[in-house]
């Protein structure tokens, strides 16, 4: 995003996924494949997602209904990209469910190209992330609806997942736990971790970590700092596959070569 303004939708929603390098080593780019963006706030990873794979199939999920309306209103500019777009919060449990709605802008920095607020909400309350960010406001709660990953596929007649983007603020391990045995099917995983309890009662790096290698996910991203931070997992399951296909797309280049 050199140039660009970092606090702008479009720039932000026009750069490149930080991610786009693993998935074009995983998958091929025009693979049919399924998507769960979790915690999609205004639907630009979405965007990114359908934009880089022509032929996936994207599934965002945003409970706030603020968010909702501004992925909706994004999802009209582009109106052939897959992405459907749904109200729930996703976890291990289905039913209703209190959702602490964050808000706020840092001093210094109001700008009408981007909401600094809206993007802590939580199924969890709020611990020590007024602390990391003050500025931070958790003056509201809704009723939203959750439901698990496991109901939904059952519901819309998806067999398997191929990426799962969350940023769901604490609630990683209840999502994953919602997907039950589809999680073993999933290929890539990027998650948003933390260091600090930013949410009462949410799992940390650590938990994280330990419990997507009982998942028999590798680890190959990590951006997690002093607070927070990103992680992408590759189910171990797909990485000899991937080891072959490479193998076997090293020797077709040879063979092209040899006999030119």
């Amino acid at each position: 995003m050199s140039g660009k303004n970092k606090y702008d939708r479009v720039a932000f929603r026009d750069a490149p996924s930080p991610i786009e390098q693993e998935l074009k080593t995983v998958f091929n780019l025009n693979d049919p494949l399924t998507i769960f963006d979790i915690g999609s706030c205004e639907g630009e990873d979405s965007i990114r997602y359908a934009k880089l794979l022509p032929n996936a199939s994207i599934y965002a999920f945003e409970p706030l209904p603020k968010n909702l309306e501004r992925i909706a209103a994004c999802l009209k500019k582009f109106p052939d990209l897959n992405i459907e777009a749904f109200p729930y919060a996703l976890s291990s449990q289905s039913g209703k469910a209190v959702f602490y709605v964050s808000s706020g802008t840092p001093p210094g920095k109001q700008t009408e190209d981007w909401d600094f607020g809206n993007k802590s909400s939580s199924l969890l309350p709020p611990a020590k992330t007024k602390e990391v960010r003050p500025w931070l406001k958790f003056q509201d709660k809704i009723e939203v609806e959750k439901k698990t990953i496991v109901e939904f596929c059952k519901e819309r007649g998806i067999q398997e997942i191929d990426v799962i983007h969350m940023d769901v603020q604490g609630a990683e391990i209840d999502v994953m736990e919602g997907a039950g045995n589809l999680l073993d099917s999933t290929r890539l995983i990027w998650l948003e971790v933390s260091s600090l309890e930013l949410y009462q009662g949410q799992p940390l790096k650590n938990e994280i970590e330990t419990y997507m290698k009982d998942r028999q996910f590798k680890k190959m991203k990590d951006t997690v700092k002093k607070a927070s931070g990103d992680q992408l997992y590759i189910n171990s399951r797909f990485t000899k596959a991937i080891h072959q296909r490479s193998l076997f797309e090293q020797l077709t280049t040879w063979l092209k070569s040899a006999f030119k």
